[in-house]
């Protein structure tokens, strides 16, 4: 790595540690911890959140489907599609940070079947139901999580996916065929992510599993730059709509 990235990342970090602010609504909290490390925020994430090109390859979307990625952020998923993005008929990016969606921007004027969307997920619906909604390392940073989950469940159509992938830690005694982490690691983790307004539950891929009995989940680890030797646990999930 170059002295100039170590540099540009030395300014994310810093942000990481100052944590994100207790204090405002969600959206002015959000805004304060990620503008000054919003240009930097792709290349550094790139590192830390892993599984998200294998989740958009395992979504199963029509031709001419439609897809809502809720916190969508900076964008970044939408170069992940390549060239299956211009087989959608709509790629609606929703998210509550205006200095990620700026970063969108750019991405999303190249192709004009997206569009950006500034708004709250637990409140957002699309016009019409949807065949896909995703979330990629989101669901732990909303608070009311289970009304985000619940609202994209709403706006599929029967027999639509949904898909997430986001970090976790499990349950002191999780269910049979679930990973158990070791207890230093469940409080580690939470600990380490929760400073930076990021929730890590094990509730989260329960529930899931819980609302989609038809699905797929892979429960993994992956490195953590600047932190030789560590490995956070994080999850791929997708499920299918009842009809």
């Amino acid at each position: 790595m170059s002295p100039r990235d170590l540099l540009a990342d030395s300014r994310v970090l810093w942000q990481m540690l100052r944590g994100q602010p207790r204090v405002g609504s969600a959206a002015e909290r959000l805004q304060a911890f990620y503008a000054p490390q919003a240009s930097r925020y792709d290349a550094f994430r790139e590192r830390l959140l892993h599984g998200r090109s294998e989740l958009i390859e395992r979504l199963a979307i029509p031709a001419g489907g439609t897809v809502v990625e809720l916190g969508g952020g900076t964008g970044s998923n939408i170069d992940r599609f390549g060239t299956g993005l211009e087989r959608l008929q709509r790629y609606t990016l929703v998210d509550l940070c205006p200095a990620l969606l700026a970063q969108a921007h750019p991405r999303a004027k190249r192709h004009g079947n997206v569009e950006l969307v500034e708004a709250d997920v637990t409140r957002f619906r699309p016009q019409e139901p949807v065949d896909c909604v995703f979330f990629s390392y989101a669901l732990t940073m909303v608070e009311d999580w289970r009304a985000a989950l619940a609202n994209a469940l709403l706006m599929l159509k029967p027999g639509g996916m949904l898909g997430v992938v986001d970090f976790y830690v499990s349950a002191a005694r999780p269910r049979p065929g679930f990973v158990r982490h070791a207890a230093w690691e469940r409080w580690f983790w939470r600990r380490w992510f929760a400073h930076d307004g990021v929730m890590l539950a094990p509730q989260h891929l329960e529930a899931l599993t819980d609302a989609m009995p038809e699905s797929i989940r892979l429960e993994r680890e992956g490195a953590m730059p600047y932190l030789p030797g560590m490995s956070v646990p994080y999850y791929l999930f997708i499920g299918r709509k009842s009809c």
